[in-house]
């Protein structure tokens, strides 16, 4: 083996190392200092004393690394790009009859076992011919189409699959493979002429609310027996949204957020469209304020003082706390009324802001709102609506209208507590879910309280807390 060989380099700085180390013991010998008792001072953090042993093997260790990482990643490269595919081809089926075949064949050389050296022939037989029905290059056009990528629970997507033979010469039947989240779908195509068109149908159910991968379409290849099976991907895959179900509330529901001046506060100001009274000038205030007629009665400058208003903005604390709801439809619930509030929102054209345990929701449209809806995965944790709710208080320090989406396991001292951290000037409601409940209001001292046993109720209950 040549010496420029990266082992044989990295051997040699290990020899470099250990000479090193043996001239610093035979020195520390010479000068009478004990090696095993001499006092060791403190290192830097990360930083280890040259005379330890093991700081020679990291040594060697990082200069064989430093050689046979690019030769790892060569052969990693070549392993992803050639190997691999080839064996992916074998099924498990296929591997199964290979391992028997060599048994077999071992153990008809090893005993002189005849039958066992003919079984071991037949199986790579099977092999030769199976390789037969793989190879070839297939030329379709496939297109994959969603009628709709973003649906609501409970709604049916249809798509189709279009395959055409963009090859001069006919194709042989094979099947296309369309993953579906966790499922395959399987269509057969026929043998199909040159420019021949095949098309397919296909429904997804929508259940419950996710986020599904549809594809990419495959085509199939393989043997009578399964012992091969030749993929071969056609597009891309495509995210369908399965949005939470939502209700619209109308405009008569959200009443208290239709004012277009915004909410009156108890702030003063100088200037605004709220009037609120007359006082004494200062210098400083603006003089397109002054009251001239109060100032004429009076003989002394008089200017408006107005009333600080702020726009309608809405904010909503979902809590995604699973240990705070009986049930996973209760949970669902939960999403789907915030969902409807927040869509409400933004039809009004209303400043929103949703927030989570976890963090905020897009709010810019309705559409990213759902999609961020769709991908809310609840799980036990220590944050409950009590923190999300001051949380809330800092991220939206602005807000007219403070909604708290809450379980039924959340109690009435939390919900107190969840109010308590409003700052005052702002309303606040806490809508809470109870599947079979019937709808009600109720007030925990500032905090009106509505209960909704289903998402149709919402648009009643939110009619009762505008009156």
């Amino acid at each position: 083996m040549s010496s420029s060989t990266p082992l044989n380099r990295a051997a040699d700085s290990l020899k470099r190392a250990t000479s090193a180390l043996g001239g610093k013991l035979r020195s520390l010998r010479g000068t009478g200092v004990d090696a095993g008792k001499r006092p060791v001072r403190p290192g830097k953090p990360g930083k280890s004393s040259s005379l330890h042993p093991a700081a020679v093997w990291a040594e060697a260790a990082g200069t064989a690394g430093q050689f046979l990482s690019p030769a790892w990643n060569n052969v990693r490269g070549v392993w992803l790009k050639f190997v691999w595919p080839v064996l992916a081809v074998v099924s498990l089926l296929g591997w199964v009859v290979l391992a028997a075949a060599i048994g077999l064949w071992w153990a008809g050389q090893a005993w002189g076992w005849q039958e066992a050296k003919s079984a071991a022939m037949v199986a790579f037989l099977l092999f030769v011919l199976a390789i037969a029905f793989i190879v070839g290059r297939s030329a379709y056009g496939v297109v994959l189409d969603l009628a709709r990528t973003r649906v609501a629970v409970g709604d049916d997507a249809v798509g189709s699959i279009a395959v055409s033979n963009v090859s001069t010469r006919p194709l042989l039947p094979a099947s296309l493979e369309l993953p579906v989240g966790a499922n395959t779908a399987v269509f057969h195509l026929p043998r199909m002429k040159p420019a021949q068109v095949h098309e397919d149908l296909f429904t997804i159910p929508t259940a419950r609310r996710a986020v599904i991968v549809v594809g990419p379409v495959r085509s199939v290849r393989a043997d009578p027996l399964h012992l091969l099976r030749r993929r071969v991907m056609w597009t891309e895959p495509v995210d369908l949204y399965v949005h939470p179900r939502t209700v619209s509330l109308g405009s008569s529901a959200a009443g208290f957020i239709r004012d277009l001046e915004g909410m009156p506060t108890t702030e003063l100001s100088s200037a605004d469209v709220s009037f609120h009274a007359l006082r004494d000038y200062v210098p400083g205030d603006d003089r397109r304020h002054i009251h001239w007629k109060t100032t004429a009665r009076t003989n002394k400058l008089m200017v408006r003082q107005f009333e600080e208003t702020r726009r309608a903005h809405l904010a909503i604390a979902l809590s995604i706390n699973t240990d705070e709801y009986d049930s996973e439809p209760e949970f669902e619930m939960a999403i789907s009324v915030a969902a409807s509030i927040g869509r409400q929102a933004i039809s009004e054209q209303r400043d929103l802001d949703v927030l989570t345990q976890k963090g905020p929701l897009r709010c810019e449209t309705g559409r990213n709102l759902l999609d961020d809806a769709t991908r809310i995965v609840g799980a036990p944790m220590r944050k409950t609506a009590v923190d999300l709710a001051r949380n809330l208080s800092d991220a939206v320090p602005n807000a007219s209208v403070v909604f708290f989406v809450v379980g039924s396991h959340v109690t009435a001292t939390q919900l107190r507590t969840c109010a308590a951290s409003v700052p005052p000037g702002v309303r606040s409601l806490a809508v809470r879910v109870q599947p079979g409940a019937a709808p009600s209001r109720a007030n925990i001292a500032d905090l009106t309280v509505l209960t909704v046993g289903d998402l149709d109720d919402l648009a009643i209950v939110l009619r009762k807390a505008a009156a």
